[in-house]
């Protein structure tokens, strides 16, 4: 059973975001309103529960969930876009209220929305992973217009930095599934020997394999 991460409510507060500027290069710092929820739990151990057990129910690849996370918000779950995108999946209000999210700085609302969101754009492209990602970043109208990965510089990158973390993921997934898979191979090919009984002289009993 997969126990979700508890946020406690705080006061409202003011934090800064700092990205580069896709122009320049410079870095901004943009003044924030952090949300009035804070984790109580440590993030990184209930984020990878979180995310395996929605994208398992939803039927989205898990690393897929994580190579977004990892390029929106790199799992911090008070981000807040200069566009206004918001929390963990950067969902925009629009996008948020459009798949159900009701509180959009909450791991547990915000990866529901955005999974719901991304399983969405798989179904729409018929399992395209390229058009479906450029579409979470620039939306379906930009991708439908362009047949495929808009001219924009930022979906570009984007497209790009989600495709080499979702290498990274699989990968890692890869090594940590490898040990299961061979005691599981192991487990199948084994032949396992018969354990005979017999009594001796003295009336014992004594066992041996063949």
């Amino acid at each position: 059973m997969v126990v979700m991460p508890a946020f406690a409510a705080s006061p409202e507060r003011v934090a800064t975001t700092v990205r580069a500027d896709q122009k320049s290069g410079r870095l901004v710092r943009t003044p924030i309103a952090v949300a009035s929820f804070a984790p109580s739990v440590d993030l990184p151990s209930d984020l990878e529960a979180l995310v395996s057990q929605i994208a398992g129910e939803m039927g989205v690849e898990e690393s897929l969930v994580h190579s977004v996370i990892r390029a929106e918000s790199n799992y911090n779950a008070r981000a807040v876009s200069p566009k206004g995108a918001q929390g963990l999946m950067q969902l925009i209000p629009a996008t948020a209220r459009r798949f159900g999210v009701t509180n959009i700085f909450d791991a547990k609302d915000n990866i529901l929305g955005g999974v719901r969101y991304l399983k969405f754009l798989l179904d729409y492209y018929n399992n395209d992973y390229m058009k479906a990602i450029a579409a979470y970043n620039a939306g379906e109208g930009a991708v439908d217009r362009f047949h495929g990965v808009p001219p924009y510089a930022e979906t570009q990158n984007y497209v790009t930095r989600v495709a080499q973390n979702l290498k990274t993921a699989r990968q890692a997934h890869a090594r940590t599934e490898e040990p299961a898979k061979v005691l599981v191979a192991r487990a199948n090919t084994e032949t396992y020997k018969p354990i005979k009984t017999s009594v001796g002289e003295d009336g014992r009993v004594y066992y041996r394999t063949p």
